[in-house]
């Protein structure tokens, strides 16, 4: 049907081409417009044949080159040709977001990692400082220990000290009885 209507395009042409080549009528009479119009006949008859020989040639590339189909099957075939254009674009697409989730997958176990080796970081910190808590308690009960230890030694160191200032008071008076004592005795010896 469509191969038809390419048939009758071409005639049609090819009809155009030889009435716009046909002399006018009021040109078709008289001497020397007479010569002319036959030689513009021929002319136009040569034309036709030129015209024809290639109308046949083109209907041969036509007809080895191209596919003729009516208007529905052009449709559907156009319609296809769409769809499978947007089936591309759309795989493409979602070959593009699948890379995109692919490295967010990638970055997120990333970020999981990080977290999970900061997590031990801040366990083993916080470790640590019960630690040095726990050492820091200690070592303030054993300076308390020595503090008391200090005080109860001051407190003996004082205690000794006042027994030897009485004692040396007591001394002191003994030996100033004593020299009293001997020197009455000296004074009675003299006598």
């Amino acid at each position: 049907m469509a191969a038809q209507r390419e048939k009758s395009a071409v005639a049609a042409a090819a009809h155009g081409a030889a009435v716009s080549g046909s002399p006018s009528p009021s040109s078709s009479s008289g001497g020397p417009a007479a010569a002319s119009s036959g030689e513009r006949w021929s002319a136009a008859i040569g034309n036709l044949g030129e015209l024809g020989a290639n109308v046949d040639a083109l209907q041969k590339l036509l007809g080895r080159k191209a596919v003729f189909v009516d208007d529905d099957i052009f449709s559907k075939a156009s319609l296809a040709a769409d769809q499978a254009r947007t089936i591309k674009v759309l795989d493409q697409r979602v070959q593009s977001l699948e890379r995109e989730l692919d490295a967010a997958i990638s970055a997120a176990a990333r970020a999981r990692t990080e977290k999970r080796q900061a997590e031990a970081a801040q366990r083993a910190a916080e470790l640590r400082t019960q630690e040095v808590t726990k050492e820091l308690e200690n070592t303030a009960r054993v300076f308390e220990l020595h503090m008391e230890e200090l005080r109860l030694k001051q407190e003996e160191i004082a205690k000794k000290d006042s027994d030897i200032k009485v004692l040396e008071a007591i001394i002191r008076t003994l030996s100033s009885k004593d020299d009293t004592l001997s020197s009455k005795d000296d004074d009675g010896s003299s006598e």
